[in-house]
């Protein structure tokens, strides 16, 4: 069984990956949905400080942000961009679900919301990239 250390470290090695990979999805976003990226990325960037701060304060190893993380494929324009995104939040989300699993209490709070917002963003960004059906049972389950 995982602990909860290691399952909030977990988490955290996808949100560094989600901000990196965001980097990518803003520069090739048209103005309309660059606002969707611009907040993903700020959410993403303060859901990794606090679980630096809560494993920092547990005395927990604090795995450090990869200097860049590989792509499922380039990312060239918007269309491309959007699907990296939706994966980002589909990836993050699983993360976060297993999460559930070896959590309680604060951490646990944490894991639902965290998978709730990156279900909710995936949709947003589903609607952006016009695919249906926009929303998925299940957020979480890859």
């Amino acid at each position: 069984m995982t602990t909860p250390e290691e399952a909030l470290a977990s988490a955290l090695v996808a949100e560094h990956a989600a901000v990196f990979g965001y980097g990518l999805v803003g520069a090739r976003l048209e103005s309309a949905t660059l606002p969707l990226a611009t907040q993903a990325e700020l959410a993403h960037r303060a859901r990794r400080d606090v679980l630096v701060l809560r494993l920092t304060e547990r005395g927990a190893k604090v795995p450090p942000a990869e200097p860049a993380y590989s792509l499922p494929e380039p990312v060239t324009d918007q269309a491309s961009a959007l699907k990296l995104a939706i994966g980002i939040e589909e990836r993050t989300a699983a993360v976060w679900r297993a999460a559930l699993l070896s959590t309680e209490a604060a951490d646990r709070r944490t894991a639902v919301d965290a998978l709730t917002d990156c279900a909710v963003r995936a949709t947003r960004l589903r609607k952006a990239a016009n695919q249906t059906p926009a929303t998925v049972p299940f957020p979480g389950r890859l």
